[in-house]
């Protein structure tokens, strides 16, 4: 047939289409026959061409297009043969692609992007002419996409191993990357437009050394795998190759690019989630190494069970459920691969078969879906007329998948939505209109449907708001609107948290059984938080919890196995940040809320004493890091029973402090005697000394020694020893002196304190209130502290000696401090100087530590805050404490400010508005510390207090 009557009939065949699809094909049409006009064919058209071009123009502007565009391309179609034989993909591709040559980079991808479209032309044509089965067809683009992969690889490799050398096995032979193909390339089932779907590996591990460079060989397949990647990803002006999707590796996108087979095996027999096993059925490696076959099969032993896995069907039916929540976005009704009686349930149904008996039956170990379920059918696992229904809509819905993918290149798998795209794609299967198309199309979807819900047809999973949040298969705004219908506000951000968790490496590396309890549990969390009022913020606190705790079952099992811990978890969550935080970073104290006799009530010091003494008996091992492990752990727990007392106003706010400081002195107090222990081991102790009697103090300052200790607060300590012969020495094997015994004693004790671990640190210390501050001894003599503070001390020294008591160790020692701190409260002093040291210390003080128009009110530090309180009752201390020595019995403010008021020092209504501060701003301190936040706030939510506390000041220090 001549130019001229392939024109005449092509506008015969167009004249038979719709009006309103005429016009659309005409620019297109109009275009083709201009070229088949100016073509010099070397043969008259072939008229199966003629034939078939309109129905391949009419469904496909992706062939119609590209056929006007590439001029060789055009001529191949029109008068070449390959359009009209079935060739043999595995190796016909192959050896065309090994005719060609590129000699870089640029050239390799315009020779693979131009090879992959000319080729999926010649699909295409054949598939919608008809003249290729679906099977063909599907055959073809995997062996297409295989050709090109191997290709790139062999260029990339060749390159790399020039410029870094050859990696080698240890038998000295050369070793490849290897590619593994999952879902349906894997399968040699590749849909039209279809990403694929790859994992990068390696036999084994070693070093590249070139010259003076050395390079790993995890590195070096590391580089190649991405450069494949973008190779074949890249769009360029020739377009892409594939879309190439490597997150189904070990640990999904966070996980490293490649991974030695051993990795690989480590990954998945001990950390992979049930789902993968799901992913790993068609696994197929499609280029690089043949020692890949060795990792087929260990990765064979991962995917079948030697024995009936009907443990998998929970599993399975929890997939089902994922599927069946597909249904309710917008939209995904028409989508033939995820909606109902879709491509994904004939899959579906089938693999489920292979994961559960595959292991004990080798003749359901294949990739292929067409294959298996024949085999379904012979070993009477599905019905005979199951397997014909399953095969006619299997190879329908995948044609039809094709047709949607064939139109733009595009991986579609919505139906349209356009009259003429739904006639196009009704035209392209063979029907004269939408309609037909569509009863055919609902027929197989509603039996698919029917057979998958009779192999799925155990119990449901129950469906909740919760779950379809977390499982996160439906679309964003579906999941906006449960998360609304719960009572939260600002579902974007919380949307963001719940993926950000469910995408985490931590939930990516847990167990199948650890993703299976979190998998019940969130759910819980998400529709039990609404409880409370602040929920949107509580939500985000928990699930920041669970991903610090991902990896440790049993708390997610504590949680799911006792609601009343959960309740507990919930409540103290939403009132404290802090507590939230504390539990994410020592998930052991999740173990408390078990028990809300225990959980609410702080103990008293005697019972802290007890206790401690029996815990660290139970876990006697000699070891000092066990021991500073459950001094750690001690500490947590009750701090943590004082918070949620406090949180559930059980115990007054303003004894808070006074738990945690009697908390404090019963840790220091074991841990000086740890101390003490460990030192005497190594080098005995003073001669006659005993712990009780060691000649050695603690004492508190700041916070400490005012009884005023914070969630957070450090401590401010002093460390005094008495010896009556400092040149004496130690009883034991490698003696030192006495001086150098306690000196090394401090350190001990700081050491025990400080120390980070796993477990945290135990308390923060601050030492420079010791004489000559950060450069002075860390452990002093009780005489030389004596004439340090008669002679050398500053005013604000004297100050902060106000709130100096014994905390821990020789009481002896302790009550020579007394004694040393009366004595230096109690001198004489001039007033006028006096205050104006104090004053000059608070005003270095605010210089130091405000900002300058700071909008924020500082607690502590702010003008009217806790520290001009402080000040004030210091100033009235060191003032007036000769004439009134009683003055130096109390270390805490509050008693201090009842004292002062009651001697008349001051004024009942000046006394009055600094004690009524003093206890809202350690209130307010206690709350923000408890959310998270800083000590600062908002001036409005104190200011009637500051101004008072400020008009206080200057009426008593100006």
């Amino acid at each position: 047939m001549n130019t001229g009557s392939c024109i005449s009939h092509f506008e015969a065949n167009l004249a038979r289409l719709p009006e309103s699809v005429k016009q659309e094909l005409e620019g297109s049409f109009r275009r083709w026959c201009e070229r088949l006009d100016g073509s010099v064919l070397k043969e008259p058209v072939n008229r199966a061409f003629i034939e078939s071009a309109i129905t391949v123009c009419c469904s496909s502007l992706f062939v119609a297009e590209s056929c006007v565009r590439d001029v060789k391309l055009w001529t191949d179609v029109v008068s070449g043969t390959a359009l009209y034989t079935t060739i043999d993909g595995k190796n016909d591709y192959k050896q065309t692609l090994a005719a060609q040559t590129a000699t870089n980079e640029k050239e390799l991808m315009a020779l693979l992007r131009v090879f992959r479209r000319r080729e999926t032309v010649r699909i295409a044509w054949r598939d919608i002419a008809g003249w290729a089965t679906v099977e063909e067809t599907l055959s073809d683009l995997s062996a297409l996409a295989d050709a090109c992969v191997q290709y790139a690889l062999d260029f990339l490799h060749a390159e790399a191993t020039a410029h870094w050398g050859l990696p080698v096995l240890s038998n000295g032979k050369e070793q490849r990357l290897v590619v593994l193909a999952m879902g349906k390339l894997g399968g040699g089932e590749l849909n039209f437009s279809s990403d694929i779907d790859l994992i990068y590996c390696y036999a084994e591990s070693g070093v590249l050394t070139t010259g003076k460079k050395h390079l790993d060989y995890g590195d070096f397949f590391s580089r190649l795998a991405k450069k494949l990647t973008r190779v074949l990803s890249d769009v360029t002006e020739d377009g892409f190759v594939y879309r190439v999707d490597t997150r189904l590796r070990p640990f999904g996108a966070s996980g490293p690019w490649v991974m030695s087979f051993l990795g690989l095996e480590n990954y998945y027999f001990t950390q992979a989630r049930e789902w993968e096993r799901y992913a790993m059925v068609k696994v197929r490696i499609i280029a690089g190494d043949d020692l890949g076959e060795s990792l087929m099969v260990t990765l064979n032993r991962f995917v079948y069970r030697r024995y009936l896995d009907y443990g998998a069907f929970e599993e399975l039916r929890r997939l089902k459920y994922k599927i069946k929540e597909k249904l309710i976005a917008e939209g995904k009704a028409d989508n033939i691969k995820l909606g109902h009686g879709g491509i994904r349930e004939i899959e579906f149904v089938v693999q489920s078969f292979q994961l559960i008996r595959g292991g004990t039956d080798i003749d359901l170990q294949h990739r292929q879906l067409l294959v298996v379920l024949d085999r379904l059918s012979e070993l009477g696992l599905l019905p005979v007329n199951d397997v014909k229904i399953l095969r006619e809509a299997y190879l329908f819905l995948r044609k039809t998948e094709n047709r949607l993918q064939q139109y733009r290149d595009e991986q579609v798998h919505n139906l349209p939505k356009e009259d003429n795209r739904r006639f196009l794609l009704a035209y392209s299967m063979g029907f004269d209109s939408w309609e037909k198309f569509l009863v055919v199309l609902d027929q197989y979807r509603l039996q698919v449907s029917v057979i998958f819900d009779q192999v799925f047809s155990g119990s449901e999973q129950k469906k909740s708001k919760g779950l379809s949040i977390w499982n996160g298969v439906l679309d964003d705004d579906v999941l906006k609107a449960d998360l609304l219908d719960l009572g939260y506000q600002d579902t974007e951000r919380l949307l963001g948290q719940v993926k950000k968790l469910r995408e985490s490496v931590a939930v990516r590396r847990i167990t199948t059984k650890g993703a299976e309890a979190l998998d019940q549990l969130v759910p819980l969390v998400i529709e039990n938080v609404r409880q409370v009022v602040n929920q949107d913020e509580t939500l985000i606190r928990l699930l920041i919890l669970l991903s610090k705790v991902a990896g440790r079952n049993v708390y997610f099992s504590l949680l799911i196995e006792n609601p009343n811990a959960l309740a507990r978890l919930i409540k103290l969550t939403a009132a404290s940040e802090w507590i939230a935080q504390q539990m994410a970073a020592y998930p052991v104290l999740l173990d408390e809320l078990l028990d809300g006799r225990t959980l609410y009530e702080p103990l008293l010091k005697e019972r802290l004493n007890a206790d401690l003494s029996f815990i660290l008996e139970k876990n006697k091992s000699g070891d000092i890091e066990v021991l500073m492990n459950v001094l750690r752990q001690f500490k947590q727990v009750n701090m943590l029973r004082v918070a949620a007392a406090g949180i559930m106003d059980i115990i007054p706010v303003m004894v808070i402090s006074d738990y945690l400081t009697t908390l404090a002195e019963v840790v220091l107090q074991q841990v000086a005697l740890s101390a003490w222990d460990l030192l005497a081991q190594k080098h005995g102790v003073p001669e006659g000394c005993q712990f009780d009697s060691s000649g050695f103090a603690i004492i508190g300052l700041g916070k400490l020694g005012g009884y005023e200790l914070g969630y957070g607060s450090d401590l401010d300590m002093v460390f005094l020893y008495h010896s009556t012969d400092e040149r004496a020495l130690t009883d034991g094997l490698k003696s030192i002196s006495v001086v150098e015994f306690y000196l090394r004693l401090g350190q001990k004790i700081i050491f025990l304190l400080n120390s980070k671990l796993l477990s945290g640190l135990l308390y923060e210390t601050d030492m420079r209130l010791r004489p000559n501050g950060a450069s002075g001894l860390l452990a002093v003599s009780v005489k030389g502290y004596a004439i340090y503070q008669q002679e050398n001390a500053w005013t604000w020294e004297h100050q902060a000696l106000v709130r100096g008591r014994f905390v821990a160790g020789d009481p002896a020692v302790g009550a020579m401090f007394t004694a040393v701190r009366e004595k230096a409260l109690s001198q004489s002093r001039d007033f006028d100087v006096l205050k104006r040291e104090v004053l000059a210390m608070r005003l270095k003080m605010q210089a130091h530590f405000l900002k300058p128009n700071e909008t924020l009110f500082d607690l502590k530090y702010g003008t009217g805050g806790i520290v001009d309180i402080e000040f004030i009752v210091q100033f009235y201390v060191l003032a007036y404490a000769e004439s009134n020595l009683d003055l130096v019995t109390f270390t805490d403010n509050s008693r201090l400010l009842q004292l002062l008021q009651k001697k008349g020092l001051l004024s009942e209504p000046n006394a009055a508005v600094l004690q009524q501060a003093y206890c809202e701003y350690r209130i307010k301190n206690h709350q923000q510390v408890l959310q998270g936040q800083g000590v600062k706030v908002d001036v409005k939510c104190v200011e009637e207090l500051r101004s008072q506390v400020e008009s206080v000041w200057h009426a008593i220090m100006d």
